[in-house]
């Protein structure tokens, strides 16, 4: 049965341009699939900051499947268990959140690999990831199917981005200026010209050691202050944000119409 083994690592060093996505965090199916028919070239489904859990996980990717866009899924935590879970269930590309030095991300790479590389339990032949061992040569091939990227969110991260870039088997680094911007004192002020710096000096290092850098962008603006800067995949909108701000604005229209 043919598997799909082009990852967001492959996407990336195959583009001429900066790869555009949206946040999944509604954990509904449906929802998922109308934003993987938009065009957009790639969506995050959120484990961190969401109710998707590991089930939820599978019902996402399976609704995503058929439409050309590349999901990546943001694990809760680097627990390696988690991780293991959630490559079994089929997530060929995984970003790990609140990554603050290199032995975190060294440490999260055997995370994602098998022995002797690593430490990822096998079980293919349980897993959605092999297509329950339909896919020939899964255990030798599994770095084929694998992307890993790793997320910059502190003031510690951002000293480390280098280093953290460098680590072999990380396949990129994505910029959380939310958090950033709280660990700077700036809670709430994501645009704030300090943390915009931060954002920046991160993408510096991180281009320098070779590897892509994107980062999380809502404002239009700042999303392209940030592709000007030479952010290589950027996420610039949240399925729920969407619904929030669409349904606040025909209230705005219908309900609280300005004066005449």
């Amino acid at each position: 049965m043919p598997v799909r083994v082009t990852t967001f690592r492959d996407d990336l060093s195959s583009s001429s341009r900066a790869l555009v996505g949206m946040w999944v965090s509604s954990g509904s199916p449906l929802v998922a699939e109308i934003c993987a028919g938009s065009g957009l070239d790639w969506l995050l489904i959120d484990g961190e900051h969401s109710p998707i859990g590991l089930e939820s996980v599978v019902s996402l990717l399976q609704a995503v499947s058929g439409y050309p866009v590349t999901p990546m899924v943001r694990a809760p935590s680097d627990d390696s268990v988690v991780l293991k879970q959630l490559l079994d269930a089929g997530a060929q590309n995984l970003l790990i959140p609140m990554v603050d030095s290199a032995e975190q991300a060294a440490a999260a790479v055997r995370s994602v690999r098998y022995p002797p590389h690593g430490i990822r339990g096998v079980g293919s032949a349980l897993a959605r990831a092999a297509q329950w061992n339909r896919i020939e040569g899964y255990l030798t091939r599994a770095d084929e199917f694998v992307s890993l990227f790793v997320q910059i969110e502190s003031v510690a991260g951002v000293d480390a981005a280098a280093a953290i870039a460098s680590v072999d088997g990380v396949d990129g680094v994505f910029v959380g200026p939310s958090d950033l911007a709280a660990s700077m004192g700036l809670l709430g002020q994501q645009t704030h010209p300090d943390v915009t710096a931060a954002v920046l000096r991160t993408f510096k290092a991180v281009l320098a050691a070779g590897k892509p850098v994107g980062v999380n962008a809502f404002d239009p603006a700042q999303a392209q202050l940030y592709l000007d800067a030479g952010a290589t995949f950027v996420l610039v909108g949240a399925d729920v944000a969407l619904l929030a701000r669409g349904s606040e604005a025909l209230t705005d229209h219908y309900l609280n119409p300005r004066p005449q």
